[in-house]
């Protein structure tokens, strides 16, 4: 049974890393480089099937789908970073301080994170967009609020599993500021939670901006996204099928990919399996 379960850690990091390195590596290629002009519209070429120039074909103006899919990676990971750079670093400050503190701020802070979390993450996700106006930064935006009170939460945890340890108190001891021991001292041994949750949140970011990419308030066209794709492909389900394949598959595996990777990091950090 150990065996079985190291092997599968290995095979879960080894393809979740695959999968990643793979789609950055499309990513980068395809800042300088694309087989087609991803915007170009080449009427007659219309709902083309793949093969020849085009390796998953045309959609319904003739334009290259895999450009398009290559483009829409440049879409994918900026709104996960950016939904897990705002989520870590105000959940790490909201849940740090609420930890190390605790009484009345622990309270107020938990119980503001308790509210937001109480909303459906889409519904949320959704009035914040029609609030700030579709496009990449604001549903990067929307979506990096939702993810703060489960890294908040995550965070908070771990500052007060430690707040109380024999360095902690050493350090307040010497009179070492507070600021400093959170951060340069407590953030370091909780680092691996947190790690685990925001590659978790970037996988559901990246779900979350196809939904609403898909529902028309993501990413705005002519710009590629997987998920603004999926919702153009649908009519065009039978008689085109690959057109609905690509960008479905393009989401499902990278998703897949950070699941497993999350999965094997959670394994590899967790002291309880090194033993």
């Amino acid at each position: 049974m150990k065996q079985l379960q190291r092997y599968t850690k290995k095979i879960n990091i080894v393809i979740g890393l695959l999968v990643i390195v793979g789609f950055l590596l499309v990513m980068i290629v395809s800042f300088f480089y694309t087989p087609h002009d991803v915007n170009a519209m080449n009427i007659p070429e219309k709902l083309r099937g793949p093969g020849g120039a085009y390796m998953f074909g045309t959609d319904e103006f003739g334009r290259d789908i895999f450009s398009r899919i290559m483009k829409g990676t440049q879409t994918a990971f900026a709104v996960g970073l950016l939904t897990v750079a705002i989520g870590t670093i105000f959940g790490i400050l909201i849940g740090g301080i609420a930890g190390y503190v605790g009484g009345w701020v622990d309270e107020i802070f938990m119980r503001t994170m308790d509210a937001l979390m109480a909303f459906p993450g889409i519904i949320l996700a959704l009035m914040l967009v029609a609030v700030f106006g579709p496009g990449i930064t604001n549903t990067a935006i929307a979506l990096g609020i939702i993810a703060i009170p489960a890294i908040a939460r995550i965070a908070r945890s771990g500052f007060v599993q430690q707040r109380d340890s024999e360095y902690v108190l050493a350090a307040k001891l010497i009179g070492v500021k507070p600021y400093s021991i959170m951060f340069r001292h407590i953030l370091p041994n909780i680092s691996s939670q947190i790690i685990v949750a925001a590659t978790v949140t970037f996988a559901t970011a990246m779900l979350a901006e196809a939904a609403l990419s898909y529902l028309g308030l993501g990413v705005q066209p002519p710009n590629p996204s997987w998920g603004r794709m999926l919702k153009d492909s649908q009519a065009y389900l039978i008689g085109a099928p690959w057109y609905t394949y690509a960008p479905g598959g393009a989401i499902t595996i990278l998703v897949l990919g950070l699941y497993m990777l999350s999965n094997a990091l959670r394994d590899f950090m967790d002291p309880r399996s090194k033993s």
